[in-house]
């Protein structure tokens, strides 16, 4: 992955899946996954989220510096929120 926004993108909104389906093997594999672009490519380390009532935002360290950035909610919750309205399409395949 070239882009360290869409790694970050990609980690958080697959992280509000997993953390809602703790069940779901398929969103952990992917958490893990995504979470080891962001730790071994990117080299993110001190991880934090916070949300307010109109963004996430996701601080880190790289090469010793604070960063962070910052994610529209609707943006981020798009897939838990299509999970939750159709169940029926998101089957957890253990």
């Amino acid at each position: 992955m070239k882009s360290l926004q869409d790694a970050i993108y990609n980690w958080l909104t697959i992280k509000v899946v997993a953390e809602a389906r703790p069940d779901d093997k398929a969103a952990k594999e992917t958490f893990d996954l995504f979470e080891d672009i962001l730790v071994n490519e990117f080299k993110l380390k001190d991880i934090e989220i916070e949300k307010d009532d109109v963004m996430y935002l996701v601080k880190y360290t790289i090469d010793g510096e604070a960063k962070s950035a910052r994610f529209p909610i609707e943006l981020i919750d798009i897939m838990h929120d299509q999970i939750q309205q159709h169940p029926e399409r998101y089957h957890n395949y253990e």
